[in-house]
């Protein structure tokens, strides 16, 4: 019985040890972002290179790409005016400022003359906008994705993932999706891609937003609310395919997309990811593919909007910078772009970020094609992106503060909750 005491004591000792350690790091992690955020007040971006929008036929398809929020969101408006049938709309952030309230009169004009617009946002996302901009006229169906979405299955890991998606679909003709949200600040300064795609293409958007809005609608206020009912489409563009990963399901097929695409990779693997928090074995696919001669280099920034991501995403340099990945951090502004090209020939562009919440916990979308000429539209922008980035060196990151090794070893417990 003693042993058994001593034991029960070492334990309960080993328990408060590691509730210190995490509170340490919680606490931590919860300064730094305060810091942070004050040190931004005021602070405006530095103007940042972009290329303009660029089309490229694929089949019957067509596939547009945008680097400047401004150019996104006037062809965004276009299309919802232009529109004469139906509109599905989904962001995960929505601003109640000038260029939300812009989409909002667009979509209820659209409404007012007559065409169905349905609506998604993620109510976490926007827990600080107004609620008055969240009153929307009865014209329109809106659904906003609860912040809380697990009810009493409170151990049910599939009801807690977020609405990460944007899309946008008109009429069967248009679709827009990427990684631009809705807002003044992503219209001019955060670097960030999107695409438009047109003919069979757009498909599979459409499906991929009904089929969250017939998972999600009895959330609505009004429960008797009808399906989104689609038809089937007669043609389909084999090069172009949605991947969409969906937790209710337990479905992450973008995760699989990026380790097949990096596996199977002989020349060049070019990614840029907003935040850059990967499990281990993402991290070994990227340094294979170096190790056997690929030109792998990752894009992120120099400092994002999220100080502690950074932060933890720096404990992965190492390794990487040793297989002889090249990592460029983008100075002056946010990158929030989620692209990659494989190969001259594999590219996706999307709304998953590399980190355990995109790949792993959030309802996400990514386009997926197979071309050349969109490979090579997603090579320039890639080139014109690494123009305004400061190589890390191995030599450089070796030397850095003992202070700086620290915090990174600190937060990295932390890795799986990002």
């Amino acid at each position: 019985m003693r042993w058994r005491s001593g034991l029960e004591r070492s334990m309960g000792t080993l328990r408060r040890v590691m509730l210190t350690i995490l509170g340490v790091q919680l606490v931590v992690a919860i300064a730094m972002s305060l810091v942070d955020s004050y040190r931004r007040r005021g602070k405006k971006p530095k103007p940042f290179p972009t290329t303009p929008p660029n089309q490229v036929s694929i089949g019957e398809s067509t596939v547009t790409t945008y680097t400047y929020g401004r150019d996104l969101y006037d062809d965004m408006i276009a299309a919802i005016e232009g529109a004469q049938r139906q509109i599905l709309f989904e962001t995960y952030i929505w601003k109640g400022d000038r260029t939300g309230e812009r989409f909002k009169r667009a979509l209820a004009q659209a409404a007012d003359r007559g065409v169905e617009v349905y609506c998604i946002y993620d109510g976490f996302a926007n827990l600080v906008v107004s609620p008055v901009f969240k009153h929307f006229p009865p014209s329109m169906k809106v659904l906003k994705y609860p912040v809380y979405a697990a009810g009493w299955r409170f151990f049910d890991l599939r009801r807690y993932g977020r609405d990460h998606r944007k899309i946008l679909v008109v009429d069967d003709a248009v679709g827009f999706v990427g990684g631009y949200n809705i807002g003044d600040a992503y219209e001019t300064e955060w670097r960030d891609t999107h695409v438009r795609v047109t003919g069979p293409g757009v498909w599979d958007l459409k499906r991929a937003f009904a089929d969250f809005w017939n998972l999600h609608r009895r959330r609505r206020i009004r429960h008797s609310e009808r399906p989104l009912l689609l038809e089937t489409a007669s043609t389909w563009e084999p090069r172009i395919r949605v991947q969409r990963n969906v937790p209710r399901l337990w479905m992450f097929p973008i995760r699989a997309m990026y380790l097949e695409a990096i596996n199977r990779a002989s020349k060049n693997v070019w990614l840029t990811t907003a935040y850059f928090i990967p499990d281990q074995d993402f991290v070994d696919a990227m340094k294979d593919a170096a190790r056997r001669g690929v030109d792998v280099r990752l894009l992120v920034p120099l400092k994002s909007n999220h100080i502690v991501a950074d932060w933890i995403s720096r404990g992965y340099f190492s390794q990487l910078l040793e297989a002889g990945v090249k990592i460029l951090r983008f100075r002056g502004a946010m990158v929030h772009a989620k692209t990659a090209t494989v190969d001259g020939n594999w590219t996706t562009v999307g709304t998953a970020n590399i980190d355990r919440l995109s790949l792993t916990g959030n309802y996400e979308i990514n386009v997926e094609v197979i071309d050349r000429g969109l490979a090579a539209a997603l090579e320039d922008v890639f080139r014109t992106d690494e123009g305004n980035c400061a190589p890390l060196t191995s030599a450089d990151w070796e030397t850095r503060d003992l202070h700086r090794r620290f915090t990174e070893a600190l937060l990295r417990p932390l890795r799986p909750l990002l």
